[in-house]
């Protein structure tokens, strides 16, 4: 891609991307609730950062997946490839609800190991999303690598978290009758 054709590409591409991932940003923030009873109640292991760490780490995550996205649409774009222009457009959208559907699966629904399976789709979906965004651009897949390995991470953590809470597997969804998981 050329850099001046590029520039303009990407900023069309990235008044695109920039919704749908700040969609899946707001609903994680507000389902988000580490003062919560129940959350203060689980055994976190002491590598856990604290709760603003998260606040600081995430909108940059989602800066880079939103700039990213845009890069890859735009190569694809620029290419002629208007059928993996689609492809990565749909791939991204999948990653982001997986992405969003883990805040209220863990914090709301109080479902570690759901969450912790949310993850592990996530993670599938993350490596896919690599692969599309580098073929698409080198840019758009390093700009997405820092998501990756934050992801990774947070499955550590959600993993660890369901294992030191084996007694915390009832979920609580609003309209549906406890279950276990």
């Amino acid at each position: 891609m050329a850099d001046h054709a590029d520039n303009r590409l990407v900023l069309r591409y990235l008044l695109r991307t920039a919704p749908a991932v700040g969609a899946a940003a707001a609903l994680g923030g507000i389902a988000t609730d580490p003062g919560s009873s129940w959350y203060r109640r689980l055994r976190k292991p002491r590598w856990q950062p604290p709760p603003r760490a998260f606040g600081v780490v995430w909108p940059v995550l989602y800066g880079l997946i939103a700039y990213g996205g845009a890069r890859a649409l735009a190569a694809a774009g620029e290419r002629g490839e208007r059928g993996e222009r689609g492809t990565v457009a749909r791939a991204l959208a999948v990653n982001l609800a997986l992405n969003a559907a883990w805040t209220p699966l863990f914090f709301r629904a109080h479902a570690p190991r759901l969450a912790l399976a949310d993850l592990a789709v996530l993670n599938a979906s993350n490596l896919d999303l690599l692969r599309r965004f580098g073929r698409a651009d080198r840019r758009a897949a390093a700009a997405l690598t820092p998501y990756l390995a934050w992801t990774a991470f947070a499955t550590a953590l959600n993993a660890t978290i369901a294992a030191r809470n084996p007694d915390k597997r009832r979920t609580r969804i609003p309209g549906w009758r406890l279950r276990t998981f």
